[in-house]
């Protein structure tokens, strides 16, 4: 009986090291665009939130 191949694994988002979120920081004022100590998260567009990168892409 032949075995199959076996299936590629994901890797792993280099973006957002497998947590599909990234953090960036917070900017305030019109101008300067100064920098605060507050952070927000979003989704990341490497991988769409997923964590990893498809074998096949």
């Amino acid at each position: 009986m032949a075995r199959k191949p076996a299936k590629p694994r994901p890797v792993k988002c280099p973006d957002c090291d497998g947590n599909g979120e990234i953090t960036q920081a917070v900017r305030v004022g019109a101008r300067n665009g100064r920098l605060t100590d507050h952070r927000q998260t979003g989704l990341c567009l490497t991988c769409l939130g997923a964590g990893e990168i498809p074998a096949d892409a």
